[in-house]
């Protein structure tokens, strides 16, 4: 790689590290770099770069949470009069990988509807106004439903309070991330919102439910890929490692900041910037 494209993959690492946690679309962010500043790679490459550093993003949501997501611990247990080490799992840890797992059900209906945003919206100039608005209407959304929650008690404020119902339908609104510039985090902290889960509970299940769908989806799109007949070159796999690096740093920083944040803050803040971005990026691409 070239010392411009190395600098852009680092650049986009950064932006994968600080937006794939804030519900500000990362996805839609790095369309948006790429549409003005290209990677000079296939456009075959390109999309499955955009999900495919995301692991690095995800490695550390493990690292932040894992003793609240490992569910095996060593304990004492006394056994004919003895002190024994043994291996034990943590059923409230097992109960929340339940709940995570019953919210995924609905990444099916996510990956069928994926398919068709990538066949009705497959040039570079109506995914960056599709992500545009999309940053738009979200943004008005996270404003209006902090109005409305201004003073109400909130019905689940723990990730253990969560029914599985209630992860369910969770769930059922990660769907509608697949319309670029949504925003994964994003779409589903307002369904949690509006469930009655609080600011809090409602970032860390975002954060839990990111890592097995994540996973899915990079692993989907290596494979598509690959079934078409496309190779990864030395230059594109170390493009996709550094990308991965430096989300996994970066995102370490942007989860601690959320977390910090949402105790003493709401969410408005993130629905004024999608606003402002997403009517700048329009302005630049009606006047370009």
């Amino acid at each position: 790689m070239e010392f411009l494209d190395v600098l852009k993959v680092v650049v986009l690492g950064i932006i994968e590290g600080i937006t794939e946690w804030l519900p500000v679309s990362s996805t839609g962010h790095i369309m948006i770099f790429e549409h003005f500043f290209p990677l000079g790679v296939s456009a075959a490459f390109s999309d499955v770069f955009e999900y495919v550093i995301q692991l690095g993003a995800i490695l550390a949501v493990v690292v932040v949470f894992f003793k609240r997501l490992f569910p095996f611990k060593r304990e004492e247990v006394e056994e004919g009069g003895r002190l024994l080490k043994k291996t034990v799992a943590d059923k409230d840890v097992l109960r929340t990988w339940l709940k995570v797992i019953i919210a995924c059900i609905p990444a099916v209906l996510a990956l069928v509807f994926d398919m068709l945003m990538d066949k009705f919206i497959d040039t570079g100039v109506k995914k960056v106004i599709v992500v545009s608005a999309m940053l738009i209407v979200y943004g008005i959304v996270f404003i209006v439903i902090e109005i409305l929650n201004k003073g109400k008690e909130y019905k689940y404020n723990t990730v253990g309070e969560i029914t599985y119902s209630t992860a369910l339908f969770i769930g059922l609104f990660q769907v509608l991330a697949a319309v670029p510039g949504t925003s994964r985090s994003g779409i589903t902290i307002i369904g949690a919102l509006i469930l009655g889960v609080s600011r809090v509970a409602a970032a860390e299940f975002t954060f839990f439910l990111a890592i097995p769908t994540m996973v899915g989806a990079s692993g989907y799109k290596i494979v598509k890929y690959l079934v078409k007949g496309n190779t990864l070159t030395v230059p594109e796999i170390s493009a996709l490692l550094l990308g991965m690096a430096v989300a996994f740093a970066v995102s370490l920083l942007a989860i601690k900041f959320l977390m910090n944040f949402v105790k003493k803050h709401d969410f408005k803040p993130f629905g004024i910037y999608r606003i402002i971005l997403g009517v700048a990026v329009l302005v630049l691409c009606l006047a370009f």
